[in-house]
């Protein structure tokens, strides 16, 4: 049981750190500061290849988060177990599954969205990102869990 959660863990590290980078990698800030230059990091301003490692992180992540919720569900853990970060992880995470699925939904053919749905979208998933890896960052600061 012990190795079950501290792989998840890894898992979930990991995949945050995929995640995070490749979505930061598809904005044009690694060409522009230069990281890219640095050798070695030259993919992080290739678009493409951002952009399947973060579909792949994602789908990686989606899985995990799936995974999680069913064990959790059918092994009988009550919600009161869940802590006050572990809550807010919850949301900004389901935020952030539901905004990339409208993003990657919109890059369907035949499927339009107004330059202001877009643009919100796009605000919407960033600002969430922030705030994950911001919550994210006070928890493995003062060593919070996402249950007791």
């Amino acid at each position: 049981m012990k190795t079950t959660g501290k792989l998840r863990r890894y898992i979930y590290v990991l995949t945050l750190f995929f995640i995070t980078l490749s979505g930061f990698g598809q904005m044009p800030i690694f060409k522009r500061y230069y990281i890219a230059d640095i050798p070695g990091l030259g993919w992080l301003a290739q678009f493409y290849v951002t952009h399947i490692i973060h579909y792949a992180a994602a789908s990686v992540l989606i899985a995990l988060v799936l995974y999680i919720l069913f064990d959790f569900i059918f092994n009988g853990s009550g919600l009161n177990r869940i802590t006050g970060s572990g809550y807010l992880k919850i949301v900004i995470l389901a935020g952030l599954i539901v905004s990339g699925g409208l993003m990657v939904f919109k890059n369907l053919p035949g499927v339009y969205y107004g330059h202001t749905t877009i643009i919100v979208l796009d605000l919407v998933h960033l600002s969430l990102c922030m705030m994950l890896l911001c919550v994210s960052l006070y928890t493995l600061i003062w060593e919070k869990k996402w249950v007791n």
